[in-house]
C-alpha cells in the first residue's frame, strides 16, 4: 500500500486541537492538507472518530468523494467534490469535539484514505460501516491524531 501523509497547519499530530475547532469554541472544521494521493485513486474518503467517547466510537465527520487531486482543505469548509454526512450529532457535516466534562482527554482520529473505486454506503453510516465499507478498496492511508479535554 502506497504511503501519503494528512497534517494540519492548526494542530501537530497528537497535540491538542484549538478550542475554535471544538463544540466549545466556533466549531468549524480544522484545515487539513495531504500529500498527493497514489495513481489510480476514485476518490478520498475523510472520517473523524472519537474512540474515547462514554457510549463507543463517536462520529465527527464524514465527508466521500472528495477530488483526489485536491491537496487539502480549508478551515470550516467541505472538501472539493465532497459529500458530508451526517455525524454523531445529528447534522451534516462537521461537529467539533465536546467530551462530557472531566472525562479526560480523548482522541480524534482524522482518517484519509484514498480508494480505488467510489465508497457505497447506507444513508447514515456509523464508523464501523465506514471502515468494512473502505476495506479491499484502500490503496492509502493516513491519520493525524489530536486531542481535547473539558474540564
Amino acid at each position: 500500500m502506497t504511503a501519503f501523509k494528512l497534517t494540519s497547519p492548526a494542530f501537530a499530530d497528537h497535540a491538542e486541537i484549538p478550542r475554535r475547532y471544538t463544540g466549545e469554541g466556533e466549531d468549524i472544521s480544522p484545515p487539513l492538507t495531504w500529500t498527493a494521493a497514489p495513481e489510480g485513486t476514485a476518490e478520498l474518503l475523510l472520517l473523524c472518530e472519537d474512540p474515547d467517547a462514554p457510549r463507543g466510537t463517536f462520529l465527527h465527520w464524514l465527508v466521500t468523494g472528495i477530488d483526489p487531486w485536491t491537496g487539502g482543505v480549508e478551515e470550516g469548509r467541505e472538501p472539493h467534490g465532497g459529500r458530508s454526512w451526517p455525524n454523531g450529532f445529528g447534522a451534516v457535516g462537521w461537529g467539533g469535539p465536546m467530551p462530557p466534562p472531566g472525562h479526560g482527554p480523548h482522541r480524534y482520529f482524522f482518517r484519509l484514505y484514498a480508494l480505488g473505486q467510489p465508497v457505497r454506503l447506507l444513508d447514515r453510516p456509523g464508523v464501523e460501516a465506514v471502515h468494512s465499507a473502505v476495506q479491499g478498496t484502500e490503496l492509502a492511508s493516513s491519520t493525524l491524531v489530536g486531542t481535547y479535554q473539558r474540564l
